[in-house]
């Protein structure tokens, strides 16, 4: 997968500003940014979804301005506020999600069982997606976007709402996805989860690239003695100073 000079602007400000970067096959690459350091543009210009102004993505070896459709059967995708069909069951949402992608009749009961299962969604299979919670919808997202088995993965803020226990499975699958040749771009605001499972880190703001590299390349450019993700991504997007703020909301 390969990103080339990509920019683009909504109105006068630039969501995305002559980007470069690749990510390898089976690779689990983490995107970290502020809200609107330009991470969802990134991820919809892979899908097809947003066409940027200038440069070019290849996505298994496809562009998605010329044929989007090609990349999306091969691509799985959760946005940051899944959109499902309230009036579908989960079970239902699922098998309609694996008819689009062609899956065979009983290969598609096999894996939609298994899904429901992992996630515990059985006793809620048949009832409707509009009286499922955040946790429950984020599911059944999850299992829309592996259903087909993808070759790519792009996830955006996909473990909100999960609890601990589905957060581990997905953060398990990912990896097992990734050692036999799956390709993620997992974006997140939790940073620890990024530096347990992510090979390398690509580090947005304000549209352009800051900072990228595996942990220990990001740690050679951080300051004092905490060397963690978070305190790496606060010294270089500027913000590691936050006890004015802190001050301000606790002064009465």
């Amino acid at each position: 997968m390969t990103v080339e000079r990509v920019s683009k602007s909504y109105a006068t400000i630039w969501a995305l500003n002559g980007v470069n970067t690749s990510v390898g096959k089976g690779e689990i690459r983490g995107l970290l940014g502020a809200n609107g350091s330009g991470k969802s543009t990134l991820m919809k210009i892979l899908l097809g979804l947003v066409r940027p102004d200038n440069g070019r993505v290849t996505v298994l070896g496809t562009d998605p301005v010329v044929d989007p459709i090609n990349v999306r059967q091969n691509v799985g995708y959760v946005p940051e506020t899944p959109r499902l069909y309230d009036f579908l069951t989960g079970v239902e949402y699922l098998d309609f999600v694996a008819d689009l992608h062609g899956i065979p009749a009983e290969t598609k009961k096999q894996r939609i069982n298994e899904y429901l299962s992992a996630f515990e969604l059985q006793a809620q299979s048949n009832d409707l997606l509009s009286g499922y919670s955040l946790g429950m919808r984020q599911k059944i997202a999850i299992s829309a976007a592996l259903i087909h088995r993808p070759q790519v993965l792009i996830l955006d803020e996909a473990l909100n709402g999960l609890d601990p226990k589905t957060a581990k499975i997905v953060k398990d699958t990912l990896v097992k996805l990734a050692s036999s040749g799956v390709t993620v771009i997992f974006s997140t605001h939790v940073l620890e989860i990024a530096q347990a499972i992510c090979q390398k880190i690509t580090i947005l703001n304000k549209g352009t690239i800051i900072a990228e590299g595996t942990m220990d390349e990001l740690r050679a450019r951080a300051t004092g003695t905490d060397t963690s993700l978070e305190n790496i991504f606060l010294s270089l997007t500027g913000t590691s100073d936050v006890r004015a703020i802190v001050e301000e909301l606790t002064t009465h």
